[in-house]
């Protein structure tokens, strides 16, 4: 067996902790994910009819090229068609993404630490991976763009961050988009763009009218409550979509999630829903941070980068036994922070009960304060 010599030391992507393996781990009954940034209050009324009325159809193959979710998209978003391209999750789309643009020795840009796919299916392809360091737990353009150089083909832009939560603004994008080279492609990752309640957020699909050589990602996995069927999808301009088409394996999203994403879509009322709802429970997370003395990063998307100012890693475990999960990465290198999602009222409300006491066994490491930190 002869595999690609550069595959050999990747590492395999660690999800957030399943409920199932928790309960059998530790024998509770209760357990509660806030791990993954899922959307608590679940997915559309709309969405689950759609998947039911698919059941007849499970033997037929998907319409390879999502005809009526692009039609449906398309029209939402303001671009034809032909600016679409679907992935299962947008994650596949990064992986079509560099398959279609990195040759060994290419070099790529990117914020650390971020989503980790971006590194991972860069490396696969043989690229050479430029990470910058987060400056206040926000992605630091100028320095990104010193990195761009002749050997440069992608720059990857999380916004809202994951793992931070944080967001580059408007003006801050637009000045960094005027001064990448035009034959340098910026993949910025929206994500979480759903959830945003701020004025400040730039809107990606109306840059791209401006910028060639911009691709936006998103999701049905976040605020619509899709994950479990891995659809997402990337824009951009005709001529740039056509080669991330090129590399497209067919048949790669399924009928019942084209199906449910659509009628997602149309479901206006439960994204609003949503967003209001997380709105209100970054509010609740945040307010009790302040009173136990927590340090965090102001949250623009479902989740919420906290300090507990001691091992994160101890922390995590006990909250586990305490029927808790969160996430907290060592690769992330912050070692005294976990990510949690906020869920529903009652979701956050036992979530913080636990740390209150988990905080009182765990003995600190690091000083840490009330305000939102600058590292």
């Amino acid at each position: 067996m002869r595999p690609k010599p550069n595959i050999g030391s990747l590492p395999v992507y660690k999800p957030g902790k399943p409920i199932e393996e928790v309960r059998r781990e530790f024998g509770l009954a209760d357990v509660i994910k806030l791990a993954s940034n899922e959307n608590p209050f679940g997915c559309s009324p709309k969405a689950k009819e759609a998947i039911a009325r698919e059941f007849d159809h499970l033997h037929l193959y998907p319409d390879g090229a999502s005809v009526e979710l692009a039609n449906a998209l398309s029209e939402r978003l303001g671009v034809g068609p032909d600016w679409l391209v679907f992935g299962a999750g947008s994650d596949e789309v990064v992986a079509l993404i560099a398959r279609a643009f990195f040759v060994r020795g290419d070099e790529t840009v990117m914020a650390f630490p971020t989503f980790p796919q971006y590194r991972h299916n860069a490396e696969v392809e043989g690229a050479v991976v430029r990470e910058v360091p987060l400056r206040d737990g926000k992605h630091d353009l100028p320095a990104m763009l010193a990195c761009v150089g002749a050997r440069t083909k992608v720059v990857w832009v999380c916004n809202p961050n994951n793992p931070t939560g944080t967001i580059v603004t408007r003006d801050e994008l637009e000045s960094f988009l005027r001064r990448v080279p035009d034959d340098v492609l910026v993949v910025l990752d929206e994500a979480y763009c759903e959830y945003n309640t701020s004025d400040d957020y730039p809107d990606g699909i109306e840059l791209l009218k401006r910028y060639g050589n911009l691709v936006v990602l998103r999701t049905f996995s976040k605020i619509y409550g899709l994950a479990a069927l891995r659809i997402g999808y990337g824009v951009g301009r005709p001529e740039v979509i056509r080669l991330i088409q090129q590399v497209r394996e067919p048949f790669n999203t399924s009928r019942v999630a084209q199906a449910a994403a659509k009628a997602a879509l149309e479901d206006e009322s439960f994204v609003s829903e949503s967003r209001a709802r997380n709105a209100e429970g970054i509010r609740q997370l945040t307010a009790a941070f302040d009173r136990m003395g927590l340090a965090y990063y102001p949250a623009y998307g479902n989740f919420v980068m906290v300090d507990v100012g001691r091992s994160a890693g101890e922390v995590f475990e006990r909250l586990l036994r305490r029927g808790i999960i969160v996430r907290h990465d060592p690769t992330w290198r912050l070692p005294t922070k976990l990510r949690v999602t906020v869920g529903s009222r009652e979701q956050n409300e036992a979530f913080l009960s636990a740390l209150s006491a988990v905080l009182a066994e765990v003995p600190e490491q690091a000083p840490h304060g009330t305000a939102v930190w600058a590292e």
